[in-house]
């Protein structure tokens, strides 16, 4: 059982990370080298609706200690479903789109922007 809380805390850091990561990459660049390869494999599972191999270790994980697992993924399970927003509803969906995407696009645009000025003409 606590290995798989082990595996929840590590799979609950990926998704801040990929949330948080290029903001991060303001003050310590080289955090790009992992951003960019984490949360591109994060969106194109979500995308292609894929489990999560984090998700299959800790139910994996869970099921070998006697425990209960979960149907879903992580972020419903964790995050949506406690929250009230049933992680199938469209809205929910966008939602978790948009959590995902306006950091980034700040964090990025920054980042860009920041290289702009540094680069001449």
């Amino acid at each position: 059982m606590l290995l798989a809380n082990a595996v929840a805390v590590l799979h609950a850091a990926a998704v801040l990370f990929m949330l948080t990561g290029s903001l991060l990459a303001l003050r310590w660049p080289r955090v790009l080298w992992l951003h960019v390869p984490v949360s591109l494999a994060i969106l194109g599972l979500y995308l292609t609706g894929s489990d999560c191999p984090l998700t299959t270790w800790e139910l994996a994980l869970r099921e070998r200690a006697g425990e209960p697992g979960y149907r879903g993924g992580f972020i419903g399970h964790y995050i949506t479903e406690p929250l009230g927003f049933p992680i199938e509803a469209t809205s929910t969906q966008v939602g978790i789109y948009v959590v995902a995407f306006v950091p980034n696009l700040i964090g990025y645009g920054l980042l860009l922007s920041r290289h702009a000025v540094r680069t001449p003409v």
